[in-house]
């Protein structure tokens, strides 16, 4: 292990050095991370650089992480799918995920070999938490030759009793590129109904659900389109079947992207977690961003000093069973064989 020139507890002074150093990156997130707040992050950013220089390492951040990791220290950003599609090629010793346990686990099931950190052990995920491996064996032993379509939001053992993986951006597209009559789709209640209003195959569900999508309600849109007007709702099909039938546009989190690129609406509300914005309003400055606040109690455990932490220390690296994830693998890599088609 080469010797770290940051000690630990040491961090660089806020200096007008440094500010000038960071000049042109502040300038970009100014009117997302205001300048005290910017001001503290500094020093913690200047580190989070250093180190991942000595340690050959990458940080990859989901896009419901806060601004200051997402626009400042990451490598690689995206959602789920994009995050395992850019593990499974990047060159580094040392992966950081930022976001939360079962990506961390995704990543090391596509590169076994690297070593995958997670700055919080304590960054679940309840859609992960809803669904456990034998759940899924009794559901396979009650729909026998039913292939198991299961959402990346999933742990190791979840995915290793599973067909093939999928993210928002390609439920659609995966369940109907198998080619049945039916599928189980795991865990995601909402996600699940979305998918089976968009295909003729039939879709068993589970009772599963994110805790951040199905706080949004029908009623809660309608009362944006009375106070704001002329506004275009962009919701995640996590969310509850009256949020999308209110909403003007359904998709993935990187549907979305592409959808305000393609339309320049003059004013957006984002049906999803509240970071989500802040992190798109960077790169559509010219787009009025209404910010409906639920944030992911997990997403927000990840901080710049807990990824310094990680770094400094190598410390929470992430495990999976060799036998475990050579079935899970198996499962991502067909997602991955198949790629990305949205439904929206």
């Amino acid at each position: 292990m080469a010797t770290l020139s940051v000690l630990p507890g040491v961090l660089p002074e806020l200096t007008p050095a440094l500010l000038d150093r960071y000049a042109p990156l502040y300038q970009r997130v100014r009117d997302v991370i205001p300048e005290l707040e910017w001001q503290t992050h500094l020093p913690w950013i200047d580190a989070i650089h250093s180190l991942k220089k000595q340690r050959n390492a990458v940080i990859l951040a989901h896009n419901y992480q806060a601004p200051e990791i997402f626009h400042t220290v990451a490598d690689i950003t995206g959602d789920s799918l994009a995050l395992a599609q850019q593990a499974a090629r990047v060159d580094a010793k040392v992966l950081v995920q930022c976001g939360v346990h079962f990506m961390a686990e995704t990543s090391k099931i596509l590169c076994p070999d690297k070593t995958v950190l997670i700055p919080d052990t304590e960054a679940g995920c309840s859609l992960a938490e809803s669904i456990t491996a034998q759940d899924v064996r009794l559901l396979k032993a009650k729909y026998p030759g039913v292939p198991v379509v299961t959402y990346v939001n999933t742990s190791a053992d979840v995915k290793a009793e599973s067909d093939v993986c999928c993210t928002s951006a390609n439920a659609v597209h995966i369940v109907e590129s198998l080619g049945v009559d039916r599928v189980i789709f795991l865990p995601d209640k909402y996600l699940g109904q979305y998918v089976a209003s968009k295909t003729q195959v039939k879709v068993i569900l589970w009772e599963g659900a994110c805790e951040v999508h199905e706080r949004f309600t029908g009623e809660e849109l309608r009362s944006y389109r009375r106070a704001h007007g002329n506004v275009r709702i962009l919701a995640h099909p996590e969310c509850p079947p009256d949020v999308l039938l209110e909403a003007d546009f359904v998709g993935s989190t990187a549907a979305m992207v592409t959808h305000l690129a393609d339309r320049r609406p003059r004013r957006v509300v984002m049906i999803t977690e509240c970071s989500m914005s802040d992190n798109v309003a960077v790169q559509f400055p010219d787009i009025e961003f209404t910010r409906p606040c639920n944030l992911c109690p997990h997403m927000r455990r990840i901080t710049l000093p807990r990824i310094h932490d990680a770094l400094l220390h190598m410390r929470h690296e992430v495990q999976v069973d060799a036998a475990v994830a050579g079935r899970a693998r198996q499962a991502v890599e067909r997602m991955l064989a198949i790629g990305r088609k949205e439904a929206a």
